[in-house]
Order: C-alpha cells, then structure tokens, then sequence
C-alpha cells in the first residue's frame, strides 16, 4: 500500500468549532465577508433549481427584517418594564400608595379630586411618616422620611452590585465602551449573552431607583445589543457568521438609543457615529426599521410615562435673538470644560480603583457612595426627584399654571396673551431655587466621577445632561433677570422692550445639557439629532449645534478621546478609534515581529512537518495563527493557518480518521508529497488554510498599514521582502505602535 492510497480529507464535511474564535481574540472581518459572498452565491444557484430552494432563498433574504423586528419588539419590552418599575420603586423611597403598592406617585393621584395646584398631595399617596407615626409635618417626621429614604436607596444598590457580582460580572457599567469594541470585531463571550441581560436588566431598575448620579440609556444600549445577540441564535446566517452579526449587533445598538431617549433617528444617527466599525447601506435602514419598532413597543407599554417618544418635550413661546448665541457659546465652553474635567478625574479614580484594593471591594465601595449620594440628596428638593423630572422640570417654560419654584416670579398678567407671560422680576420661590441648584450642580459635578464605572449598571448621558441643565437653567434665568432690569442696554434695546417676553430660561437649560453630553462623548450630528427628538423644538436646532460644537472643539483641545474611548484604553481592548489620523513617518520593518536580535518567525511548513511537530509548535507558543511556507529555506508564502483550527482538525482527525499518529505528516497542497509505503497515514488540513492572506512589503509606510487595518478590519498583515516572507503585523503591535508614538504604556494593549 502507498502512501496516496492513503490519503484523506476528512474536512470535506466542516467541523464543529473551525472557523470560530476564541474568547478576547478579534475576528477576520475579511474571512467572514468572503464566507458570507460565498454562502449567498450558492443559494442564489441554488434558487434556480428548485420551488424549495426558491423559497429558502426568499426566507434567508427576508431573514434580516425578521431580525430587526424581533429585536425591536424584545427590545422595547424590556425598556418599558425598566422605565416603569424604576419610576415605582425610585417613588418607594419616599411613600407607598394605599390604593395599591404598585402605583408610583403619578399614578396613585391620577383619580385623586384635588386641585391643579395640589396634584402632588392626593390623600390616597403616604409619606413614610404619615404611614408610621401618623402624620408628615415636624422634625420627627422629617428625620424618618430622611431616613428611609437613605435606607431604600442602601437596599436597592446593595442588592444591585451583590447581583451583578454574584452573577453576571460584565452587567456593570455602562456597556457602550465594551459594545464599541466588540462591534470593532473583538469576541467577549458572555458579554452579550442571556445571563448577562438577565442580570442587567434587573440591577439596571434597582440603580436607578438607588437614587445614584447614573441614568439607564447607556446600559439599555446593551440591553438592546444582548437583545439582538441572542435572536441572532434564531438565524443560521447571523449565528455562523460574526461579521453579520456584527450588522445586527449595530443595528440593536440604534434601537437601545431609541428605547432610551424616544430619538429613532437620533439612535441611528448615534450607532453611525460613536458605536458602529462596520455600518453598509441595508444596515442603516434596518437600523432605522429596528429603532422605530422599539420606540413604538415602549410607547404602547407605557404610554403615560416620562419614555414617550417625546422624552423631554418642550413648547416655547417665543424666538430665540441672534445674540443669545453668545451665551450659548459659553454654555458650550462650560460643557467642553466639564467634559475634559470629567473624563480625566473618572479615568483617574477607576485607575486607581483598578490598581489599588479599592477594586478589591466593589460591595463597599457601592454601599460608601450610594449612602453619600442619599445623605447629600434628600434635603434638597432637587436632587431628591429623579434625574430624569429634574431635566423636565429644568427644560419648562414657566406659564401661568406651573406652580414650581422656579416660576415664582413676581406676578404681573396685566400684559399676559395666552401662556405667553412677559419676563418679570424673580421672586423668592426663584431665589430659593437658584441656591438649591447652584449646591446640586456641585454635588452632581462631583459625584458623578465617583459613581461611573461602578460595579453596577451606569449610563452617563442623563447624568451629565442634568450637568447641563442646571447650569444653563441658572444662566438664562440671570440672562433673564438682566434684560429686565436693564432693556435699555445695548445689547437689549434693540430687540428686548420693557414687558416683553425675551429670554427662555428653558432654552437655555436645554442648550446647556447639550453641551455636557458633547462634552463628555464627543457627539456632533448625532447629538443636535437626539435633542431635537426629546424636545421637538426644531427652530432650536442652531442654538444646539453651536454649544455642541464648542463643547467638542474646547474639550478635545484638552484632550481628544472621548469618555468611552478612554474606558476602552483604560481596559486595554484592542479598539482601532477610525477617527484618528497617524501622521507618524514609520514602515511596517518597524513595527513587524520578530524585531532585530529576536528568535526567528514561528512558521509552518505546507508538507514536511508531522502531526507532533505541529503539536509541539502549539504547546510551546501562543500566537492566534501561522504563516504557511513552502520550505524554512525558501520561506516563500502558501497562506495563513489559525491555531484554534488547527487544534480542533487534529484532534478530530486522531479520533475520526484511522492512521492518524504523531508521525503523521500535515500537508496543505492539493497533491500529497512522495512518501515510502510503510508511512502512516497523511492528514490534509488544506480546507482550513488561508490562501489569500493580506501581505504588504518591509518599505510599505505605516500611515497605509493603519489605514488598512482600520477599514478591512485586519487582525494580521503579513510582511514580505521580494515574496519572502519576513514577519507579521497584529492589530495589538499596530495599537502598541501608536501608543508607543502617543508617549502611553505601550502594554496597557491587554488583548489580541
């Protein structure tokens, strides 16, 4: 018997685990493309042959919309059952309804016969007090509200962190940074997956409703993205190939957005922007489908609460005057400042959370701030309310039936048309509330730090919004107070008459909490598109570009990376940012492995090493793949070959193929090599070789390599010297590279 008669291919039929990766490794966007283009050209073939095949053609095209539909439906579910049951347990701290527990304050007096101006006080809602002692006026009374309310907020974040710690780690945070990276390609197995939603969905309601300085859109993008990894089970085309799910994943990021704030577009716009690495044309319009499926779940599921499609909505009365520009463009200052100020002071903290034994305790750490937020929180009314009526509040224009604080104005309806009341002298009530804001605004600047990044679910947009908001809040009602007492000023007189209803402090709360949150993320486009959505305020969408504008250019003057590209280096993901150029004047001889003095490239042979030379070259190295060479002498280049394959193909060989030994020979070439009759059997694995592996020579510049990793979305390049093969590039050397140039650690890169 020779030894071609004893040849075999035994990966004629694919095997259970090849061509899939391992935990924190990045995909091949280019192999998983050509799989896909390989796997529609044979049902497209195939669709011709048959009235079945025509129909599986058909299903597999309309696969997609199924997706997005399912994706929006679950999606919008779960964010009505968190907006719901966070607004009843964040009124749990403060009273109970006696006509029924699960009514939050809202709901409780809705069929209460009280007055406009009392609809906060139906006998049918119970503080603590007036639930233990009897009654809600005095001290006593105070300090026992005062106290359950900081043990309420204590439960439910101890609850939040014993959960996540105990069982879903990766619920905590926010989400975003780890979503970007994975949609940049890279597998974080778990994170995304049924446990994890489980969990987060869950300890999302009792964070909220701690009363913490976080929101719940962040996660809720990640609810939305678990949401669309887990249907993607559903699918054969989306659960066998990463680089579709990839498309679906971007397109649930949209609908996460969407759910979070009732910004369809927005969501969109946003996944285009700030989430997604990899975004054709059909996935923008699946997205959008996706995103309005979502929007309008939530909406029928809760329809009185603050998530309708309007989160924020707004109705103001009157214009706003070119030179209002100016002090929005100060608001877009303040927001740049505070977002550099921000992103700088987190990373500190969850630096030093990370390397010191203060990450060593999560539970204490969350207890310590959760009873520092509530102590500060509960005596002024405007950090007590939630984050998300503070924003409303602060965002409405005061008319003749508000009965806030902070339209306590001096009354004077002598001029008054409509809702339309004219600027008026502040009254006490107005005073009161700028001092009370003015502390809030202090306590959520600092606080805020401290609590993102915490081993709980965290988002920031609402957070910083709030930021914001009070600040531009206590800007337009000076803006406000100054053209009253002074229309006759140069600035005033030509457009701001005595009685006239000029300034919108609402306005200027709205312009102010976008230029936090651009401050802090970086949005532009996506940004002015999200707060039009919350506020329908069209004619306000050039106030809001302008600080959102400022905002970005300030704080990337200080600093460019934004929050969650600062997160993302602070955990060392391999995150190739597409919006950074390199303008370095390096080559690829600079940055390929194995440098001068190293030991030599770690190749494969295509038909000259056996099965136990191959074994021995996996046990004793870690690299994620070989090249594939004709001969250590020639070093000329067959392909690439990964290692996760290569172990499941010999290993399934040694237990299906009979023969298979360790000094079997491993060939890739289509023809086995000569060998004498009493060899044992040769394997052939050349199914799972790369042949078309991306090559570029030793003088290529590094500013093309960059380029080239980014937009193929590379994980390696291999580099050749006159068809010689010289070395390998990864993504982590290319990341190392630039943060080497940046003057950063260079092995802060923790992935492959």
């Amino acid at each position: 018997m020779n030894g071609t008669s004893k040849m075999m291919d035994f990966l004629e039929e694919p095997l259970p685990g090849v061509g899939t990766y391992e935990d924190f490794n990045t995909i091949d966007w280019v192999r998983e493309k050509s799989r896909d283009r390989d796997r529609h050209r044979e049902i497209t073939s195939r669709s011709k042959e048959s009235t079945w095949a025509l129909i599986h053609s058909v299903s597999d095209a309309f696969s997609g919309w199924l997706l997005m539909l399912l994706i929006g439906l679950l999606a919008g579910s779960l964010a009505g059952l968190i907006d719901i049951s966070a607004h009843w347990m964040t009124d749990l701290k403060e009273g109970v309804c006696l006509a029924g527990f699960w009514f939050n304050h809202e709901h409780c007096c809705w069929k209460s016969n009280i007055t406009f101006t009392d609809r906060d006080k139906c006998p049918e809602w119970k503080s603590w007090s007036q639930l233990m002692i009897g009654h809600g006026e005095g001290a006593f009374a105070y300090i026992l509200n005062y106290f359950m309310y900081v043990i309420w907020a204590l439960l439910f974040s101890l609850l939040a962190v014993l959960l996540v710690k105990g069982f879903a780690p990766y619920a905590c945070g926010s989400g975003i940074p780890e979503i970007k990276t994975i949609l940049s390609g890279f597998i974080i197995r778990g994170y995304l997956g049924k446990w994890t939603l489980i969990i987060k969905t869950i300890t999302l309601v009792l964070a909220v409703s701690s009363g913490l300085s976080l929101g719940k859109e962040g996660p809720l993008v990640h609810v939305a993205c678990c949401c669309g990894n887990i249907l993607c089970h559903l699918f054969t085309k989306y659960r066998k190939n990463e680089a579709k799910r990839r498309e679906v994943l971007s397109a649930a990021a949209a609908a996460g957005v969407s759910v979070a704030f009732g910004a369809p577009i927005g969501g969109v716009l946003f996944s285009l922007e700030e989430v997604s690495y990899y975004f054709p044309l059909k996935t923008l319009w699946r997205s959008f489908f996706a995103a309005l499926v979502a929007a309008f779940t939530l909406r029928s599921i809760n329809p009185f609460g603050n998530s309708r499609l309007v989160l924020f909505y707004v109705e103001f009365h009157m214009p706003w005057h070119l030179l209002e520009l100016i002090p929005f463009i100060l608001l877009g200052i303040f927001g740049g400042l505070w977002g550099a100020f921000f992103i700088r002071s987190n990373i500190a903290w969850c630096r030093r959370r990370k390397t010191t034994k203060l990450g060593k305790y999560p539970v204490l750490e969350v207890f310590v701030v959760t009873a520092i937020t509530a102590i500060l929180a509960f005596p002024n009314e405007y950090t007590r309310m939630s984050t998300s009526e503070l924003i409303s509040e602060l965002f409405n224009d005061c008319g003749i039936l508000d009965s806030s604080k902070l339209c306590e104005y001096v009354n004077d309806f002598n001029s008054t048309k409509g809702d339309d009341l004219p600027d008026r002298a502040a009254g006490q009530g107005v005073y009161t509330a700028m001092w009370q804001l003015a502390l809030a605004l202090i306590m959520k600047v600092f606080i805020t730090i401290f609590t993102f990044g915490m081993k709980v679910p965290s988002g920031l947009f609402i957070p910083s919004m709030a930021v914001g908001a009070i600040a531009g809040r206590l800007l337009g009602v000076g803006m406000e107070q100054l053209a009253f007492y002074h229309h006759d000023w140069v600035i005033f007189s030509g457009w701001c008459s005595q009685g006239a209803d000029c300034i919108t402090p609402g306005l200027y709360a709205m312009v102010g909490a976008a230029a936090c949150l651009g401050g802090v993320t970086r949005m532009t486009v996506s940004l002015v598109v999200i707060m039009f959505e919350l506020t329908g305020g069209l004619e306000y969408i050039v106030p809001l570009m302008a600080a959102a504008m400022t905002s970005k250019w300030v704080a990337d003057a200080i600093g460019r990376e934004g929050i969650y590209d600062a997160h993302i280096r602070l955990n060392g993901y391999p995150f190739l940012e597409a919006k950074e150029e390199f303008s370095h004047k390096t080559l690829a001889m600079d940055v390929m492995r194995p440098r001068r003095n190293d030991p030599p490239l770690t190749v494969i042979t295509q038909d000259s090493m056996t099965v136990e030379d191959v074994e021995a070259i996996i046990n004793e190295t870690t690299y994620s793949g070989y090249p594939v060479v004709v001969s250590r002498e020639s070093q000329r280049l067959v392909g690439f070959v990964l290692r996760r394959d290569l172990i499941i193909s010999i290993e399934n060989a040694r237990k299906k193929q009979d023969g298979i030994v360790s000094t079997s020979i491993i060939y890739f070439t289509d023809h086995s090599p000569p060998l004498p009759p009493s060899s044992p059997s040769m394997l052939k694995l050349r199914s799972i070789l790369d042949l078309s592996p991306f090559t570029v020579t030793d003088q290529t510049p590094m500013e093309i390599v960059v380029d080239i990793f980014r937009k193929l979305g590379l994980r390696q390049c291999l580099v050749t010297h006159n068809g010689k093969l010289l070395g390998i590039i990864t993504k982590k050397d290319v990341l190392k590279h630039i943060a080497q140039l940046a003057n950063q650690d260079p092995d802060s890169i923790l992935f492959n």
